[in-house]
């Protein structure tokens, strides 16, 4: 164990890929650790692949670069500027309400930042806005695709501690809008302090409008009712809803905006398959290091521990909470997941608390990992777009940070927030 560990910290230092990091460090233990054979290793890559719940990964990120050829995403910002487009700052509450119906359809934070900081970030700039706080703003709210269905973490949370797809993703409806709702306050505060300079900006609130775009968004609106219905009305699983997803994509894209061209397709097919390649090869290494930290009693070693420490499961969550967001800064969310769900979980079960509330909340921290210095990757992606370095936006991310750890607590200590509707829709007992 200590090899691998050793190779694990080392690797990362020297700035190697994480996904070369797992693999390396889990061959290292096999090869000089244990007498099993070497074979093992492709065995275990193999075997992480091999689950039907990871077949939704590829199905849902083609969904949503589908969605973006195909002009999905524009008629829902049309929408969200006709619904809030008449109160002060709108352009920052459009930015969030975009991104918050975005993340209903893609399931990818990156792709959810960078397609909402492409459309919004020129009309930004030309109406003068705080720029550093928009791309920051945009960062947080494209967070939110981690945890509100189709969420691609909860599908790798559902493979990896077998609980229900369908579970983790109406659990994730809850504390999704309620971050939502607060990044659209956090919107709405800031520019209330600057308001004569965002009062001339603010567009007549217009039924007409609101009408004509709402009709010309029902089709982009309507994927997420066909996704989240289907599987609490048990027509399908989550797998079969993003193959669903994936097709009715194609159908609206081709047939009803008429947009999806033969080069958006031709990009989406291939920004499918890397992304999905990337992920994959993710989940394969990992799966090495999950059976290293199985096989070496790792998770019952840390549960005597916190077991030492504390028998309070408030502070238990506390402490549990610490770790994730530190990790979420530092790491990957999926080989995260992949690494230290395994020996949380069982921890959290012991302390009394429901698998499908722990994936949620893991998750979550994740997310908030995702717009947090130094990686993460919605903060790059929106910089980036806006022109702006990772430094200048990160001096305006501590409000959305503030709301996101509040809804954290929230869900944190407060379990029916995520429990209640799995638990209506009879998706768990």
């Amino acid at each position: 164990m200590f090899i691998s560990v050793t190779l694990f910290v080392l690797f990362l230092l020297f700035g190697m890929p994480v996904v070369f990091v797992l693999g390396l460090a889990g061959a290292g233990f096999v090869v000089f650790g244990t007498d099993v054979p070497v074979a093992l290793v492709s065995e275990r890559i193999f075997s992480g692949l091999n689950s039907f719940t990871i077949m939704a990964i590829p199905f849902f990120i083609f969904a949503g670069a589908v969605m973006e050829g195909g002009g999905l995403s524009r008629r829902i910002v049309d929408f969200a500027t006709a619904l809030i487009g008449w109160i002060t700052g709108s352009l920052y509450l459009v930015s969030v309400a975009t991104a918050t119906a975005l993340a209903a359809i893609s399931g990818s934070g990156s792709a959810d930042a960078a397609a909402v900081s492409s459309i919004m970030q020129p009309e930004l700039k030309r109406r003068r806005y705080d720029t550093d706080f928009a791309a920051a703003l945009i960062a947080a709210s494209s967070s939110l695709a981690q945890i509100i269905p189709p969420s691609l973490l909860l599908v790798v949370v559902a493979a990896v501690s077998s609980q229900s797809t369908g579970a983790l993703f109406i659990a994730g409806v809850a504390p999704g809008l309620l971050a939502a709702l607060g990044l659209l306050l956090v919107a709405y505060l800031y520019a209330r302090k600057g308001r004569a300079q965002y009062e001339s900006d603010t567009r007549r609130f217009s039924m007409v409008y609101l009408a004509r775009t709402f009709w010309s968004a029902i089709p982009a609106l309507f994927m997420p009712v066909i996704i989240v219905g289907g599987i609490v009305s048990g027509m399908f699983t989550a797998t079969e809803a993003a193959a669903v997803a994936a097709f009715y994509s194609l159908l609206i894209g081709i047939f009803v905006y008429k947009e999806l061209r033969f080069k958006q397709l031709h990009d989406a097919i291939l920004r499918t398959a890397i992304l999905s390649a990337a992920v994959m090869l993710i989940i394969g290494t990992a799966n090495i290091f999950a059976w290293l930290i199985a096989s070496e009693g790792v998770a019952d070693r840390l549960a005597d521990f916190l077991e030492a420490v504390t028998d309070d499961p408030f502070v238990f969550l506390l402490i549990l909470n610490g770790i994730l967001l530190i990790v979420g800064m530092f790491m990957e969310s999926i080989a995260a997941i992949l690494i230290l769900m395994p020996i949380f979980l069982p921890i959290a079960e012991a302390f009394g608390v429901h698998p499908i509330h722990f994936g949620v909340m893991f998750v979550f921290n994740l997310a908030i990992g995702m717009f947090t210095p130094p990686y993460g990757i919605t903060l790059f992606v929106c910089s980036s777009i806006a022109e702006r370095t990772v430094i200048q936006v990160a001096r305006r991310i501590l409000m959305p940070l503030c709301v996101m750890v509040l809804v954290l607590l929230a869900v944190t200590y407060f379990p029916e927030i995520t429990l209640f509707l799995p638990t209506h829709y009879g998706l768990i007992k």
